[in-house]
């Protein structure tokens, strides 16, 4: 779908100098001389490159849409991870790193959200919040409890993060995947 360039909002997915590129910022402007652009900065989704671009309110870009689909996270194999088409109960292999950090999150059964373009995966989403259990956390220290401290702890899947004083070890907390951070205590 062919939009103008004056059109690019932040979300957008276009193609552009022969790759794909989600538009992060946007900024229109109106100089008092010449033609009106869009100052767009664009980020590469198959490599993560940044580049900035104007484009006049007369140029046409191509429009991508990207298919969303459900899979569900079965195993690890080595370094693939696989995922069951919740459709059609077709597997998809994913290298660990395409995941990311956020491969530790990973539980099994978990319904996980992936991008394709053209049946070939260009993103991956998790539920932005999981429940996990604390496996080690360490003691309070007295006279820390005039400022609001937290102290590290370690949760079953090995990911450490900030927990506030009164966890404690065996308790399950909620967890935001995105920003790797304590939440509050699970019901």
């Amino acid at each position: 779908m062919k939009i103008n360039g004056n059109e690019i909002r932040p979300g957008n997915v276009i193609e552009h100098n022969g790759g794909l590129w989600a538009a992060v910022k946007t900024n229109a402007v109106k100089p008092g001389k010449g033609g009106a652009f869009n100052q767009v900065e664009l980020k590469n989704l198959i490599d993560g490159t940044k580049l900035n671009e104007r484009f006049r309110a007369s140029e046409t870009v191509e429009r991508v849409r990207l298919e969303q689909k459900d899979f569900q996270y079965l195993y690890e194999q080595g370094e693939m991870l696989v995922f069951m088409d919740n459709e059609n109960y077709e597997q998809l292999e994913l290298l660990k790193d395409f995941v990311g950090d956020r491969a530790a999150f990973l539980q099994d059964g978990m319904t996980v959200t992936v991008e394709l373009y053209e049946e070939k995966p260009i993103g991956i989403s998790l539920p932005d919040q999981v429940t996990l259990t604390i496996s080690e956390a360490d003691p309070v220290v007295k006279g820390q409890t005039a400022a609001s401290s937290y102290k590290p702890a370690v949760m079953e899947n090995g990911v450490r993060v900030m927990v506030p004083p009164f966890i404690e070890a065996g308790e399950r907390i909620l967890v935001d995947t995105n920003e790797i951070t304590y939440i509050r205590r699970a019901d």
